[in-house]
Parts: C-alpha cells; structure tokens; sequence
C-alpha cells in the first residue's frame, strides 16, 4: 500500500500570519514562492554595490514616470509575495500605502543576480511570467551580461535576449530612455 503525500502551501495570508507570529526568524531574509517559504541567500558587498549605483541610476533617469521600489514586497496572486531588487510600478499618487503593488501595477523587474541567477532565472522568472509581469531584467554580475525576458506567455517568456557590456538597452514602456549595459553591471 502507497501513502499518498500532500503538500501544504502557505498563502500569502498565512506569510504573514507567520510573520507576526515570530515563526519567520528576523535575520534571515525570506520569499513566498509558488507557496513556499524560501530563504534568500546573503546579499555580498559587489550586489549590493551594483544595487545602490543602479537604483540611484534608475531614479535619476525615470524622473517620476514610475514609482521605483527596492527589495519591497511585490505580491504577486495568492501563492507568491517576492521582493525583487528593482521594480518599476505604474505611478500611484499614495505610492501605494494602502496596499503592495501587484501584477498589473508592473512595468519592468531588475534582478541582481551574484550568487543568485539560478534562483532568479529557473524559479523567479516562471512566477512573474504566469504573473504577466511584461518584462523581466536579469543582471548576471557572474556572467558579465545582461539577460531580458519580454513578452509572458504561461511561465514563460516569448522573448529571451542576452546583451553585453557593450550594448545599449531601453525598455519595452519607456524605448526612448535608454542605458548601456555597463551601466546596469557597474
């Protein structure tokens, strides 16, 4: 005889449930994923770096056409609540006080990926494609390039490109606002 297993998913409510219970240790940073709890690995001092000189880049550039949020909760349907390292939302006079910025609230994600462009590419990346998210930013510091997904279809995207330090790129909503790669690598 055969045990059936079933797994037990963690809504975005019961995140936060455990949150406020104390059940989530406060030194550790941690992702709602498809359900599940994942804890994020450490952020390393080139990340973080490469974090701050873009976000302040991206500020810069985007002068209130977006709100900018950084490593913020994005919610993201009742199963996954992530905190991408950049986001760009569509501008809401409240900056949304009255609740996080979901799916159609999306313009474009940035992740920094150091240690974590497996995380980012193979598990994130599937959860803002079936979350339409139009376009999604990789920052693979390792790999010295820049990887773009536009265009969700499923858990996936239509579009994949690589661009390299060289290249110049904008993105989908604001193509008259561009960066060369360099920029987003530091």
């Amino acid at each position: 005889m055969q045990a059936e297993v079933t797994k037990r998913l963690f809504t975005v409510d019961d995140y936060y449930k455990m949150d406020e219970a104390g059940i989530l240790p406060r030194d550790v940073r941690t992702e709602l994923l498809d359900g599940e709890v994942i804890e994020v690995t450490r952020m390393g001092p080139r990340h973080a770096s490469v974090l701050s000189r873009v976000n302040h880049l991206l500020v810069e550039r985007f002068d209130r056409k977006v709100v900018i949020r950084s490593q913020l909760p994005f919610g993201i349907g009742t199963y996954s609540e992530l905190e991408p390292d950049i986001a760009f939302f569509r501008v809401e006079e409240d900056f949304y006080s009255s609740k996080h910025p979901g799916p159609v609230d999306a313009v474009l994600v940035l992740e920094i990926a150091d240690s974590s462009l497996t995380y980012d590419r193979d598990m994130k990346l599937k959860v803002y494609a079936a979350a339409n998210v139009p376009e999604v930013w990789i920052a693979d510091l390792r790999g010295d390039e820049l990887l773009v997904f536009r265009h969700p279809s499923g858990r996936t995207y239509g579009t994949a490109l690589i661009f390299k330090r060289e290249d110049s790129i904008s993105c989908l909503a604001f193509p008259d606002i561009s960066f060369s790669v360099q920029e987003l690598l530091a």
